[in-house]
Order: C-alpha cells, then structure tokens, then sequence
C-alpha cells in the first residue's frame, strides 16, 4: 500500500477501534517522512500536507486523493508535490481536534465552523496570514471581498482563507401546472391562496386515482423546506434582524409566533404531511417523484433532481416556479445563506505557509475555470458558442470539486455557463436569480461571539419546541415562555454581544 493510502487507512482503522489520537501521531510521522524521503527522491519540488473534507464525493476506481489529473494539473502549476489526508467524514471536527492536540500539525487544515477558527485562534495555534495573503495571494486579494476577510478576523488579523458560497439562497417555490389546471386553479400568489390551492390538492384528488392521498406540502424534519412560509411573516429562522437601530434574534419575535401558528394550522387542518418530523430529504423527494406531492418549497437544483424524475415517470406533470407566498403584511422571501461556506487555516507551526498560500492563489486564480468547469473537451466541448457537458466524463469526474472548493468565489459568468451546460430547460440559473431578488439577509455576519461559542448549542436545542408546537403538543401560547427561557439561558448574553459587535460596525 502506497504512503499516502496509508494515512486515509490509518483513520480508518482508528474511527473504528477508537485509537484515532495514536494514528494521529502515525500520520505525523509518515507525513513528515513522506515529504522529506519518498518525494524528495522523486522531485526537488516543496511538499505541503493538507487535511480536507471529501464532501462525501468518491474518487473512480483507479484514483483517490493523492493521485487524479485534477491534483497533478495543481501540482504542475504551483510546482508543489500535495499530500492530502482526507479523514473520515463522520465526527470530521472531532478529528480535527484530535490532529490540533497532537502538536505535529499540517500545513494546512480544511474547516466548516468559524468557531473553531476562533478557538484556536485565541490559543496561538493558527498562522497569521496577512503578510503571506499580501506577498503570495493576489488572486486572493482580488477575488475575495473585503467583508469576506472580516469575517476571518481575530484582534484585527487574518487567521483563514475564507471559501465563499457560490449561491446566496436556496429555496423557491415550485408547483404542479397540470394539477392548478385540472382543478380550475390559478398560481398562488398570497398566504392564503396558497391555503386554497394545498387544501384542493389535498381533498379534490388532483391524481384523479379517486383516493385522498395526496399532500398539500411536505417539509423535512428541523422545518427543513419551510422558508417560503416564514418570509411572508417578514422573518427567517435562526437570524438577526435590526428593530430599532438594535439586532435582536428572529426566533423570539411575534412574527415568528405568526408563522408558527400558520404552520400550526396547516397541520391541524390536514394540509402538512404529518410525516414532516421525521422526513429526511430522500424521503421528501421520494413523495414528489411519486407523484404525491404537487407544492413545496424546491431547492434551485431539484428541478434536475426529483423534478425531472416525476415529469419523467408521470408524462402529464407540468412543473412551474410559483411566486413566494406574500402575508398579511407584503412580504415575502427567503434566507441568504452564510456569505461564507468553509475556511482554510494554516497551523501555526506550518513551514510550508507560503506554499499553502500560493496553492490557493492559484485555485481562485488561474485554475479556478478548469477545477470549476472540468477540462475543455474532456467534460465539456463547445458547440456553437455554448459548452456542451459530456455527463459521463462530468460525473466520473466530480471529485475535483474537493479540490476547488477550498477556494469557492463568486463568479456569475462561470456559474451561468456551468449550469447553463447541465441543460437550459431546467432554469438552474434562472431559479437562483429568483431567489436573489427575495433574500431575507442575516444582519450579524461577525465571527461566532465568545456567548455563541458557550450557549450556541442549549440555546439551538430550544428551538424543537417549534415542532411540538406545530404538531400540537405544545400550545402555541407557550412561545412566550420559549422566548423568556431563550433569554434566560444565555440569549441575553449572545444579544449583548452581537449588538456590541453591530455598533463597531456601524462605527466603521
């Protein structure tokens, strides 16, 4: 077994038999002696050890991390031979952790949570990186906005390279044409014609298989696929909003009450599958591909997904983008997702940061259309000015995405081309520009305050009071109490922080 199949194995073995802080030390030691041996044999070139996420994508038989066109064309690039460890994905921050205790650490480690970059930050284990970013990162520089690089901030400097979302939001409202047609229906546009159009397609049998099993809309358990109904309250779970000159968290105001009692009565009157506590996303899309669901709250992508796949199995379903439920007040819209989706921070006792840094200059930079788009005329060919996907070859090949998303920008000239090649007439661009006109934004966007850090996760176990409340276990008269315990156990002091924080801002 080659060096490099070693250390993914040696996690293996250790998630397994619960040894992980020894292979930790194994992988150290063959890190450093595969850098400084068995390469330096092969080539003069700098060897620098990342840690990533595989983002649960799998490498086609015959490659794996260490060895894919995709890796040699960076490697050729920036003159650097990479060694990349890719732990388990299950408990991937635990095994961080466990890498950051045994003092023999990478030259750089792939990360999803900003509290963790502050944690360590404030322990002096990660780099500095503002004079490395300035000396071997103007791609960096240049690509990545400045509010980006404020959210990686600590004592006023850099301690990560931030990877922005490529999208801003995620959800949109698709509908079912041929249903609203069989049943003299128009697309829904306020609250409650929406109300209207799930009650008739739950009780007027819009299948036609004279049997009352269809839904009005579906969600997913921790109200996943609900944020339609919360933005025509003028809210989004989980954000801060500004009243009155202050932030102050969207879970513990009235209009959250509102939406939960709308939710509350779709339930009550049979409209709301009643499974949506328990569904994961397979299940939802496994009710819309059936043919059972003709209403919910889509993803941008899922008119590729089980969209297409319903369309395909049912020949007479017409599937449209609706307009975002508007409430009694005018408004609508959805989240904005984290302007940020993962961070790449260089150990402080790295000596290869200036590799690090030049490798993802180059990955935001130059390589950034090849790693995004795949190779010209091996994933794609262009055919009359437009690129044409070879989906074999793009599906074989996704794998380069681990690579590429260590530095995730945004560019909408890419990102149209891209989806536009995966077929126009599934409006993937179209839906994600919808969507950006109805963002409901999140008005903190500091790093997690030292309150966050302690509270965050009592004060998130809270929120399943919501479902109870949906369901009517709870009375929604009880959200007061929620709001009061909310503030008691920590919100408080989270406020007081972020509002710290939001008149810095102000002040800059």
């Amino acid at each position: 077994m080659n060096r490099e199949k070693s250390l993914t194995a040696l996690f293996m073995a250790a998630a397994v038999g619960g040894t992980l802080l020894s292979a930790v030390y194994w992988v150290a030691s063959l890190v450093e002696q595969n850098g400084s041996e068995a390469r330096s044999a092969q080539s003069p070139r700098q060897t620098v050890t990342i840690v990533i996420n595989s983002l649960g994508i799998s490498f086609p038989e015959g490659l794996d991390e260490n060895h894919n066109p995709y890796l040699d064309y960076i490697e050729r690039h920036t003159d650097l031979d990479i060694n990349v460890i890719i732990p388990p994905s299950e408990g991937y921050e635990e095994k961080l952790n466990v890498i950051m205790a045994s003092g023999n650490w990478p030259d750089m480690i792939n990360v999803f949570d900003a509290v963790w970059v502050v944690n360590y930050a404030k322990q002096n284990a990660l780099m500095p990186l503002d004079d490395l970013i300035d000396k071997y990162g103007p791609d960096l520089k240049r690509r990545i906005p400045p509010e980006a690089w404020d959210r990686v901030r600590y004592n006023g400097k850099i301690y990560a390279v931030p990877s922005l979302n490529e999208v801003r939001g995620v959800e949109l409202m698709y509908g079912r044409k041929d249903w609203l047609d069989k049943l003299g229906l128009k697309p829904p546009s306020t609250l409650d014609e929406y109300y209207d159009v799930m009650k008739a397609f739950v009780e007027s049998d819009p299948d036609g298989n004279g049997k009352r099993d269809t839904y009005g809309v579906v969600m997913t358990e921790n109200l996943g696929r609900s944020a339609p109904f919360f933005g025509a309250f003028g809210i989004q779970l989980d954000q801060w909003v500004e009243r009155d000159g202050k932030l102050v968290y969207s879970n513990t105001l009235p209009e959250m009450k509102e939406a939960l009692s709308f939710l509350a009565k779709l339930y009550r009157d049979g409209l709301l599958d009643p499974m949506f506590p328990l569904n994961k996303n397979h299940n939802l899309e496994e009710k819309i591909v059936s043919g059972k669901v003709g209403l919910y709250s889509a993803a941008w992508y899922d008119t590729r997904g089980p969209i297409a796949q319903n369309m395909k199995n049912d020949p007479d379903a017409e599937w449209i983008p609706l307009d975002y439920p508007t409430g009694p007040r005018g408004e609508n819209g959805v989240y904005s997702t984290d302007f940020i989706r993962e961070y790449e921070a260089i150990p402080a006792g790295s000596k290869h940061a200036e590799a690090v840094i030049r490798m993802l200059n180059f990955i935001a930079g130059d390589g950034y259309r090849d790693l995004k788009l795949g190779f010209e005329n091996e994933i794609w060919r262009r055919v009359d000015g437009k690129i044409v996907t070879n989906f074999e070859e793009h599906n074989k090949h996704q794998y380069r995405g681990i690579y590429q998303s260590l530095v995730e920008i945004a560019d909408p000239e890419i990102l149209k081309v891209r989806l536009d090649s995966l077929g126009e007439h599934f409006r993937l661009y179209d839906n994600l520009l919808m969507i950006e006109r109805h963002l409901i934004p999140n008005r903190f966007t500091g790093l997690p305050t030292p309150a966050m850090a302690k509270y965050q996760a009592k004060l998130g176990a809270l929120r399943d009071v919501f479902i109870k409340m949906i369901v009517g276990v709870v009375p929604i008269d009880e959200f007061d109490e929620y709001v009061e315990r909310w503030k008691r156990e920590g919100g408080d002091e989270v406020t007081r922080e972020v509002n710290e924080w939001f008149e810095q801002k102000k002040q800059r």
